[in-house]
């Protein structure tokens, strides 16, 4: 098992194989246990790489300030069209 996390779509990647693993059972406890602790590392990494994506959408949005959404997405046509 590399303990090397390339990116976060690898990191998804082998999360949701160390899931279908452990939920298979047919393991022993030490190797579960060994899997268990790089599903948990893959897991922070990957809520981590999240966080700061959100951040920097926060960023891009100006901040992260709500804006409303413009007057024709919010209202339906007042002629019925």
């Amino acid at each position: 098992m590399n303990d090397n996390i390339k990116d976060f779509e690898s990191a998804i990647k082998e999360l949701e194989s160390i899931v279908d693993t452990l939920e298979r059972g047919d393991m022993p406890l030490e190797q579960s246990l060994q899997l268990f602790e790089r599903g948990v590392r893959l897991s922070r990494f990957c809520h981590t790489r999240l966080e700061d994506a959100e951040r920097r959408i926060e960023i891009l949005t100006e901040r992260g300030e709500r804006q409303a959404a413009p007057d024709a997405l919010t209202t339906a046509p007042k002629d019925g069209t």
